[in-house]
């Protein structure tokens, strides 16, 4: 599993307003699209457990639904507590009109 591509969706489930959800192994990540670029963080709040792709978008940053803990997007810092810490990053593309996530 470390180090392979693993299809987790259509690409056509990815907006601006919508992230996807995906699991792989025991691993929940959120991915996401912003101006046209994918980014994918780990999608549950290290505060509490919620996760951030039910949260809200605003510009590059997806607000935690539960406690208002803010993250950047493109780099998983943490922006607002109570995060806690950053976020965790993952190498993600599009290819053939579906979404591959690489986990190492």
């Amino acid at each position: 599993m470390a180090g392979e591509w693993h299809d987790v969706g259509a690409i056509d489930a990815v907006s601006e307003d919508m992230p996807l959800a995906a699991k792989v192994g025991e691993r929940e990540i959120g991915i996401y699209t912003i101006a046209g670029k994918l980014y994918a963080i780990e999608d549950v709040c290290p505060h509490a457990y919620a996760l951030l792709s039910q949260g809200f978008m605003d510009g590059e940053e997806v607000e935690c639904p539960l406690h208002g803990a803010k993250f950047h997007v493109p780099s998983g810092k943490c922006t607002k507590e109570p995060g806690g810490r950053d976020l965790k990053s993952y190498p993600v593309k599009a290819e053939g009109g579906r979404v591959y996530l690489k986990i190492d």
